[in-house]
């Protein structure tokens, strides 16, 4: 405020005096205290939702654990986390993800029994294990028995009934193969008339096929590898089936005993035997069937004839072709033989 003096000369301008006021006080007491009462304020509701949260996710148990901590009727004596706040217990479910940063918890919810006494410091009496026993005989006391093992299931096989089972289900594969190929081969008629050439029969070693010569059906020119027409079709129905199936293949030739005639010493009826299996390999390979498949090809002459009483029987000379077994051999399969000749009781060729 401005204050204007009259000066004492009359020719003299008055002198003008400046009065600065100074208001003071007043905004010191509007300092920082009002972020301490946000902040106590702040805290407060925290605390308040937390325990909304509490009361929301804990049971009637956890919450008498809870009310004990603060206010203890009986003091524990554990050292274990079970004289803890919740009694060894936990707030969140099992497996539940308390965190994207964490991994899901892995806790047991442990609930106490009603119907359990409290225990004891010694072990009971045998006369108190047998009256136990007399009132409850499904519960086991401590005198009783071993406990069965929990990990023994009487639903698992054992490895005999295993292996049992996969040889039965194999057979059973055999026999569908055996009804498809006589079936396939009825189905053509130019090959209807070579049921007679075909011997099908299961042995220890496999599902075993033999293309078999007759008095008036050869599968070979005589004395010779060359497969005729028909022998090449036959081998392409055989081929159809085989491949439905996972079984190593096996693949002999056979001959009757008439030797060669003198001056072919070098070729003889194991060059033939042999000659004839590998061209029906070639056959097979043709159709289908993968190479890693063909487990052996061998030749084995006329040492082992279908015909055993007459080695010069037409039926020796023939090819044989195994699926071979992948489990043992059922045993309680009663309609599996192997008989020694097709003309025999019990003919291998089944209807």
């Amino acid at each position: 405020m401005a204050a204007t003096k009259t000066s004492k000369k009359g020719n003299e301008p008055p002198a003008v005096v400046i009065k600065r006021v100074k208001k003071g006080g007043h905004a010191a007491h509007h300092g920082g205290s009002w972020k301490v009462a946000y902040a106590d304020f702040v805290t407060a509701m925290m605390a308040f939702f937390l325990l909304l949260w509490l009361l929301n996710v804990t049971t009637d148990e956890q919450k008498r654990g809870i009310a004990d901590y603060f206010a203890p009727s009986i003091a524990s004596e554990s050292q274990s986390g079970s004289g803890g706040v919740l009694g060894g217990q936990t707030l969140s479910a099992d497996g539940a993800l308390m965190s994207v940063r964490n991994s899901p918890s892995v806790t047991v919810l442990l609930e106490k029994p009603s119907d359990v006494s409290q225990e004891t410091d010694s072990p009971p009496t045998q006369e108190q294990s047998v009256a136990a026993a007399a009132e409850d005989p499904t519960k086991e006391t401590l005198s009783g028995a071993a406990s069965e093992d929990p990990f023994e299931s009487p639903d698992i096989p054992s490895v005999e009934d295993a292996k049992k089972m996969l040889a039965e289900e194999e057979e059973k594969h055999f026999r569908q193969a055996e009804h498809d190929l006589r079936q396939a081969i009825q189905d053509v008629p130019e090959l209807a008339s070579l049921v007679e050439n075909l011997i099908i029969d299961r042995t220890q070693e496999g599902l075993r096929i033999q293309i078999v010569d007759q008095d008036k059906t050869e599968m070979f020119d005589r004395g010779s590898a060359k497969m005729l027409p028909h022998t090449e079709r036959l081998l392409g129905l055989i081929a159809e089936v085989v491949k439905q199936m996972p079984n190593q293949v096996a693949i002999s030739g056979h001959t009757d005993s008439t030797p060669y005639a003198q001056g072919q010493e070098d070729y003889t009826n194991w060059e033939l035997s042999a000659d004839r299996a590998n061209a029906s390999r070639r056959a097979l390979l043709r159709n289908g069937i993968p190479v890693k498949r063909i487990a052996r090809v061998v030749g084995k002459a006329e040492h082992e004839p279908l015909v055993g009483d007459n080695p010069a029987d037409p039926r020796n000379r023939r090819i044989t072709i195994v699926l071979l077994r992948e489990n043992e051999f059922p045993t309680s399969a009663a309609a599996v033989e192997e008989p020694s000749s097709p003309t025999s009781p019990g003919s291998p060729t089944l209807p």
